[in-house]
């Protein structure tokens, strides 16, 4: 006689319930990811406001970034900060000193032919490898202008904070609905958080604050 009955202890072991594995642990109170964020937002600013100098007054890096085209009518070019050294002289002036003096007449035609520079470089006569360049002082139209573009760049540092904020609410509301986490820390996780972003919003105005001053008293 054929007995019918199932031995569930001799089952399949690929019928058998695999055992859970536990969830990776959650750190509600890991800011990192928002912190850097927010970080990394201020850095850009502060990157965007040394570029507009102070009220308008002219600077260096635009000079650098210069495209020179080393043989007559080439569209091939090289970025004069690569052929120069461009170096405050004092007052309102600076200088460049050339590498390879064959790339002087060169250097020269590409600032004089600059419509936004607008500057005149002159032979060192004590050094055939330097320019020297005096500079315009700044306009109430340039520091208006330099003003601007401080507002737009601390705008876009605010929108990079907020957007480092919207990145941890996610993170937190991902524990939240997956109960990966307590909901008292979940609840303080968000007040830490609110604090650390109100921290960033403030260094962002008084960076632009602070530059928006100095360009106005220039």
């Amino acid at each position: 006689m054929i007995n019918w009955r199932r031995n569930f202890s001799q089952s399949s072991p690929l019928l058998k319930k695999k055992p859970s594995v536990a969830p990776e642990t959650a750190h509600p109170f890991d800011f990192s990811i928002l912190e850097a964020g927010i970080a990394t937002a201020v850095d850009r600013l502060k990157a965007e406001l040394s570029k507009l100098g102070t009220g308008g007054r002219f600077n260096p890096g635009v000079l650098e970034n210069l495209r020179v085209p080393l043989v007559k009518d080439s569209k091939a070019t090289e970025r004069l900060g690569d052929l120069a050294q461009v170096l405050p002289k004092g007052g309102r002036s600076i200088m460049l000193l050339v590498g390879e003096k064959e790339h002087m007449k060169s250097i020269v035609s590409a600032i004089q032919g600059s419509k936004d520079l607008n500057l005149q470089p002159v032979p060192d006569p004590n050094n055939s490898s330097q320019l020297n360049i005096s500079l315009p002082p700044p306009t109430k139209e340039s520091r208006d202008l330099a003003v601007a573009a401080a507002k737009k760049a601390g705008e876009a540092a605010s929108l990079g904070v907020k957007n480092a904020r919207a990145a941890m609410q996610k993170r937190l509301r991902a524990m939240e609905l997956s109960k990966a986490a307590l909901p008292d820390d979940l609840r303080k996780a968000h007040k830490d958080m609110e604090k650390i972003v109100e921290r960033g919003t403030a260094d962002v105005k008084q960076t632009v604050e602070a530059a928006r001053k100095a360009m106005e008293k220039s």
